[in-house]
């Protein structure tokens, strides 16, 4: 297989920041109401500012989906490389602006270039990185010599206070005892946010600068293990299955709010470390012959800083403790974007001056779908590969 570089990484992140004060001004009071839960539940996730594909005066929405990752992919033009030339374009994204025709085909016509293939990866955080993956293996195998994947999300679109009949009340009261029920679906309102990120993949390093090598993508699905944990067009049965939006009455669709984001919180708690961080990395270990000294950066893309200490507990336990000081995230700034989050995280990152050759970078991103996770290894190289 011909090796894979990360020779450039864009992110793009609608209208200006958004602090905790401001979230309910953008996304509108339900019922009219100000929200109760709202300072418990950005108190317990450590986000100060996010970003919304939202119009923060007219309510309206300022972006598609389709429209941010064209941006993000256009940000890779430069003298290094011309998007006429693009071979490749595999798009990530949870929820894409319609069900037909797919989330790439879309970005592709907002380009406007030359065609090229095109590959669509659906799912929830983890699809970011299953673009990545179809990109570095069309790479690798020879397929293409240029590939683009990317990552975004607008989970605003279905957090506007229009598409929720009125909050849970009841839950509310619980938050002050249970932070992590701050996951249930009326207040991942204040969980979620927009933005794209694009990285382009080449079969050699840039001749200026630094480039990342892919030394592997590793996912695993433990689906045939768990059952469904965090989804949305759906509603979930008591015995654990899911009735699908269309097996439902169409007066249902939004008096329930059925295609909101909901969240299994007692599963989640129970079982998102074990099976995205814990076993995972247990066969990483042997598999890959990585050992935690081997890593200098860990980017972790977790949805709430309640996970973090969750996260290093997890890999202390099978033996592959990673300090804080060698953790990089900008949840804190940017916010929970789904499958964006990655290439956001590598976006700052890589553009931060930090990296010098020879370092390598682990990046972790879970996806509580069905329970399913993600680690890619990348190594700092120059032109010379000297790493």
């Amino acid at each position: 297989m011909k090796p894979v570089f990360i020779t450039q990484v864009s992110a793009v992140l609608p209208n200006n920041p958004v602090s905790n004060d401001e979230m309910e001004s953008v996304l509108g009071q339900i019922g009219g109401k100000p929200s109760r839960a709202r300072r418990i539940v950005t108190r317990s996730n450590g986000i100060r500012s996010r970003h919304y594909a939202v119009d923060p005066v007219s309510g309206e929405v300022s972006h598609t989906n389709a429209q941010l990752t064209a941006e993000a992919v256009e940000k890779l033009q430069s003298d290094h490389f011309d998007l006429s030339s693009l071979q490749c374009l595999a798009c990530g994204t949870g929820q894409a602006d319609q069900m037909i025709p797919s989330h790439a085909v879309m970005v592709h016509g907002e380009l406007g270039k030359p065609c090229c293939e095109v590959i669509a990866t659906a799912g929830v955080c983890g699809a970011g990185m299953s673009a990545m993956k179809y990109a570095y293996l069309g790479i690798a195998s020879g397929e293409f010599t240029n590939a683009i994947a990317t990552g975004s999300e607008t989970a605003s679109t279905m957090m506007r206070a229009e598409m929720f009949e009125q909050e849970v009340s009841s839950s509310v009261d619980a938050l002050e005892t249970q932070p992590e029920i701050a996951f249930e679906k009326d207040f991942l309102r204040w969980m979620l946010s927009d933005g794209a990120g694009a990285v382009l993949l080449e079969p050699q390093p840039k001749k200026q600068g630094l480039s990342l090598r892919i030394e592997w993508i590793f996912q695993r699905s433990y689906a045939n293990e768990m059952e469904t944990c965090m989804y949305s067009g759906a509603e979930k049965t008591a015995d654990g299955k899911l009735r699908g939006w269309q097996q439902l009455p169409p007066d249902s669709w939004m008096k329930n709010s059925v295609f909101s984001v909901k969240q299994d919180v007692k599963l989640l708690n129970e079982h998102i470390i074990h099976y995205t961080v814990e076993k995972p990395l247990t066969e990483i270990m042997t598999s890959k012959s990585l050992k935690p000294e081997d890593v200098d950066y860990f980017l972790p893309h977790y949805s709430s800083h309640f996970f973090r200490q969750k996260v290093y507990d997890g890999m202390a336990k099978v033996g592959f403790e990673i300090p804080f000081d060698r953790w990089f995230t900008n949840i804190s700034t940017k916010g929970n974007i789904g499958s964006a989050s990655i290439y956001i995280i590598l976006e700052e990152l890589f553009h931060s001056g930090r990296l010098k050759p020879g370092e390598t970078i682990l990046c972790y991103v879970p996806e509580s779908g069905r329970f399913s996770t993600a680690f890619m290894l990348l190594t700092v190289c120059d032109a010379n590969l000297e790493a």
